[in-house]
């Protein structure tokens, strides 16, 4: 609706501007001069008001025709456009600041060479001409060639949505269809923005549309795994579009890397080969497995523990002891032993969002 506003307001003012252009040049029908008879003499004066350059006869005699060929050559911008529908900033903050800088340097270089090429040099003007064609030229492929590899604080200022905080995380396919990635964000561990570019996407929806009924079901899950994390308000989701000419004859895990590395993010997945890749190029990993292997029971059924009973149990004949870490430890039949040290067999681990708490039996009781 803004831009709409903007383009119709715009309209208007062109259509202003040449109206008041083409109907300023009323009173130049006799080319804008008068004669003026003074001391017997006659002289050929500009009218007052009338300093400027009369305006071309082929527009002063086809003033409808002109007012509608202007107003369209001026909507050509409007049309460019509405034509032209995903603009990256970068790219015309690269263009717009290598213009001024090059046309800096060029007058620069021009100054700079006057003593040597004068301006009544015959090689003065075709020096002159060169030089601005060729620096703004310099200046604007440098900048759009490294636009990602460093910022100005101008030229490359970034106007995206306020990040919650962290770099962007690439989200790989293996990540997606295997499904924890969704319960990992519902924890709000991650508040980095997720990207799942569209070629993962792809990889995905070929794996869902699988003849092999397994890979089918995979594929539908990772679908149904990216649907949830969208709806998520815990985190940012983008399905991000990217050039298929820069990443062309790549493989996915590849493109995925290259990615992360456009972006200065990290990368999400369960791959083992895409881990050290991405590792061995400087680029951060979460590796979900490595993350479960992280959070798992540090004690396993069978296990002995070494601990003191401090009180009863809500079970009967329950005994609650506690770990130096605080996790709590319920073993039975220790009731009666509170105050006293025994050891403990691990029969099982309860894991919640409470934290964790160990059950055992007694094996027996220090010190008998």
């Amino acid at each position: 609706m803004l831009l709409m506003v903007l383009r119709v307001a715009y309209l208007l003012i062109c259509a202003g501007a040449i109206l008041a252009y083409i109907t300023s040049d009323a009173d130049r029908e006799d080319g804008g001069v008068s004669a003026v008879s003074i001391g017997g003499q006659n002289f050929i004066v500009p009218k007052a008001g009338n300093s400027g350059a009369a305006m071309p006869s082929l527009i002063r005699n086809n003033k409808a025709l002109a007012f509608f060929i202007l107003l369209a050559i001026s909507q050509i911008f409007t049309v460019v456009d509405v034509v032209i529908r995903k603009k990256r900033i970068d790219v015309i903050s690269g263009i717009y600041f290598g213009v001024l800088v090059g046309i800096l340097l060029a007058y620069l270089f021009i100054q700079a060479l006057t003593p040597v090429i004068p301006q009544t040099h015959p090689y003065h003007t075709a020096v002159v001409l060169i030089t601005l064609l060729a620096f703004p030229y310099i200046c604007v492929s440098l900048l759009l060639q490294t636009k990602d590899d460093f910022r100005f604080v101008i030229p490359y200022v970034e106007f995206q949505r306020d990040l919650k905080s962290g770099r962007p995380l690439v989200v790989d396919s293996s990540s997606l269809i295997d499904g924890r990635i969704a319960d990992v964000i519902e924890t709000q561990v991650i508040e980095s923005q997720l990207i799942i570019p569209d070629f993962i996407l792809a990889e995905v929806q070929d794996v869902a549309d699988s003849s092999d009924k397994n890979r089918r079901i995979r594929g539908r899950r990772g679908l149904e795994v990216l649907a949830k994390m969208q709806q998520s308000v815990h985190v940012d989701v983008k399905v991000m579009e990217t050039n298929r000419a820069d990443y062309k004859s790549m493989t996915v895990d590849q493109k995925v890397v290259a990615l992360a590395k456009q972006i200065r993010g990290g990368v999400i997945t369960n791959d083992f080969n895409l881990n050290k890749v991405a590792s061995v190029q400087g680029i951060p990993v979460i590796n979900l497995n490595d993350l479960s292997n992280a959070l798992r029971p540090r004690y396993i059924p069978g296990e002995r523990l070494q601990i003191k009973i401090i009180k009863e149990g809500e079970g009967p004949g329950q005994g609650v002891g506690y770990l130096d870490d605080g996790t709590m430890v319920v073993c039975e039949n220790t009731a009666h032993l509170a105050g006293k040290d025994v050891s403990v067999s691990v029969t099982s681990v309860l894991q919640s969002s409470a934290g964790r708490m160990i059950f055992g039996k007694l094996v027996y009781q220090t010190g008998t």
